[in-house]
């Protein structure tokens, strides 16, 4: 039997999945060795670096948790997650307010809260904001009773999540309908940047590739109505920083907004949100 050479190998494992019965598994399987093999054959990867990568998924799978989900701050530092977002969300033509990935910290399952009502259940000196706006369809027409599912950090940082013996666990969260002219009101506090969990695999791996584990100040929001396609999406603040170097390559221009000082003592920050029709998402 003649010597085995690298391109017989790769074809010899894709023949194996030519009998996969699922024709878009056997597509993405197929893809994924083509591509998983070529990486490995154009960087020459030793042995070593094989076993390190393999050590690196496996800390990853043992630092995961119901509260922390490192694989999906793998996707996030590596752009996997926004790629994902573009790919099944971007359509260049449309009025829709553009989309971003979700995070690892939402919880579903967050209280329902009245018009116009704070969902600050622990004063942490934040800097008392107010977050409001319309609710559209593409064509300007406003949305009632849209639902606004909304979560951010603290002033200290950390989402509620991250500090179950501190903060309330429904801590700024809150979920939110719009009026009958599709208005919303959301009374909060300022968010702050923060850094993304750096204690872990990935947190080393943006150490060794010169890389800072902050984020951009923001404000998330999954927004809903029936006969539409849902949005997540974001909120940042204009005066933030690492706008220009968020660690998950999450911001977008048209969701920076500004925090304006109003005469009741609240910063005012604006944000409408376009939803498109259900069916008509790219």
């Amino acid at each position: 039997m003649d010597k085995m050479a690298e391109d017989d190998l790769t074809d010899r494992v894709l023949s194996r999945l030519e009998g996969t019965p699922d024709p878009r598994l056997r597509e993405v399987m197929s893809a994924a060795v083509r591509h998983l093999h070529a990486f490995a054959k154009q960087v020459r990867l030793t042995e070593q670096e094989w076993l390190s990568s393999i050590r690196f998924l496996t800390a990853a799978g043992h630092i995961t948790d119901d509260a922390r989900q490192e694989f999906i701050l793998l996707s996030d530092t590596l752009g996997l997650s926004s790629l994902v977002d573009l790919i099944n969300h971007s359509d260049v033509e449309s009025l829709a307010t553009e989309p971003t990935i979700l995070g690892p910290f939402y919880v579903p399952g967050s209280p329902h809260r009245d018009f116009g009502a704070s969902m600050v259940e622990y004063d942490d000196g934040g800097q008392p904001a107010l977050l409001k706006g319309t609710v559209r369809d593409e064509n300007g027409q406003p949305i009632p009773g849209a639902s606004l599912d909304v979560w951010q950090n603290a002033a200290t940082g950390f989402y509620a999540v991250q500090q179950p013996g501190l903060q309330p666990p429904t801590n700024l969260r809150g979920v939110y309908r719009t009026d009958t002219h599709g208005r919303y009101e959301i009374r909060t506090v300022r968010p702050v940047p923060y850094p993304i969990p750096a204690d872990g695999p990935v947190g080393g791996l943006l150490a060794d590739t010169g890389r800072h584990p902050w984020r951009a100040a923001h404000i998330h929001a999954r927004i809903s109505a029936p006969g539409f396609e849902p949005l997540t999406t974001h909120v940042f603040g204009r005066d933030s920083e690492y706008l220009d170097s968020d660690s998950v390559f999450g911001v977008k221009e048209s969701l920076i907004r500004d925090f304006v000082p109003g005469e009741d003592g609240l910063l005012h920050c604006e944000s409408d949100f376009v939803l498109c029709r259900a069916g008509a998402a790219a």
